[in-house]
């Protein structure tokens, strides 16, 4: 019961997007499992050492530092929130603190690579899968949207006269977001395609599977790995490389700062600034490459 108060209360009040709370409601669980077989003990009961153990027991199975943060970051946020309700006296997690997470450039495929992707002939054709397959990877390239953003899109959010998109983001926050010549021609390329498929249904969504139906993240991460294969020998391919790719390639192309942070949905600037690390790589890259004393 007190777990599911803080799921309606993670999603109608403070409106965090639906992996989140997936992601929090599993992690919970799996606390609530750990303090019962272990301690049998409730949700209420439990003090900060209860949670030490748990953190223990988290590094003894070789959790990553970025899992048990997150863990972490749930058990706050509930009981946070127990307190707030009157459940609990004291907070337990006060005296508990996160595991340093190292610093990890974020992985992205350069901006050259993505236009010999998206420009050439030999990666696409006129089929309905793969047209819609190049309007994805344009979406995420083109615009730096999340994976969520890009599953929630309908056709109506698409301006053709303004050469614009409208994003839902975090928190049902939206954001306008410009997009090139190209990406309108290729969506309107593909939404006639998927008028001319008859789907029997009535889905406002903008991305659908082969059948019609709603796009998923499966699908979507399917259709990244494939394509990025073909120009990028990272290890990680996902949407969300798409993403830092987006980035990357503003901040380098000479972007301010403060317009990617709006253009990506960021909350704060420090989000952002991830960014400026790769481009001074870069930097370094060139001057030991060009420089005679490098």
């Amino acid at each position: 019961m007190l777990l599911k108060s803080f799921i309606t209360y993670l999603t109608h009040e403070k409106r965090y997007s639906q992996h989140t709370v997936t992601s929090y409601q599993a992690d919970l669980e799996q606390f609530e499992g750990y303090i019962q077989n272990t301690f049998e003990l409730e949700f209420l009961a439990v003090k900060h050492t209860h949670l030490r153990s748990y953190l223990v027991d988290l590094m003894e199975h070789e959790n990553a530092e970025t899992t048990i943060s997150r863990k972490i970051s749930a058990l706050r946020s509930f009981y946070k929130f127990l307190l707030r309700e009157g459940k609990i006296d004291q907070n337990p997690t006060v005296l508990i603190k996160a595991p340093k997470i190292p610093k990890r450039l974020p992985v992205f495929v350069d901006a050259q690579k993505m236009d010999h992707l998206l420009d050439s002939d030999h990666y696409f054709d006129a089929s309905f899968p793969s047209v819609r397959d190049h309007v994805v990877i344009e979406l995420l390239f083109g615009t730096g949207m999340r994976l969520t953003e890009l599953l929630q899109l309908k056709d109506t959010d698409i301006d053709v006269y303004s050469a614009t998109i409208k994003v839902l983001g975090k928190r049902n926050k939206e954001r306008i977001i410009p997009i090139n010549k190209s990406l309108i021609n290729q969506l309107n390329t593909y939404i006639e395609q998927k008028k001319l498929q008859n789907f029997n249904n009535n889905l406002l969504i903008l991305i659908v599977t082969n059948t019609g139906a709603a796009a998923y993240p499966k699908l979507i991460y399917r259709i990244v790995t494939e394509y990025l294969k073909h120009v990028s020998t990272h290890e990680k391919k996902s949407p969300h490389v798409l993403r830092h790719s987006y980035a990357t390639s503003l901040l380098n192309a000479g972007a301010d700062l403060n317009a990617i942070k709006e253009l990506l949905g960021h909350a704060s600037l420090a989000a952002t600034q991830v960014y400026t690390h790769n481009s001074i790589e870069r930097l370094k890259t060139i001057y030991k490459q060009a420089h005679p004393k490098a």
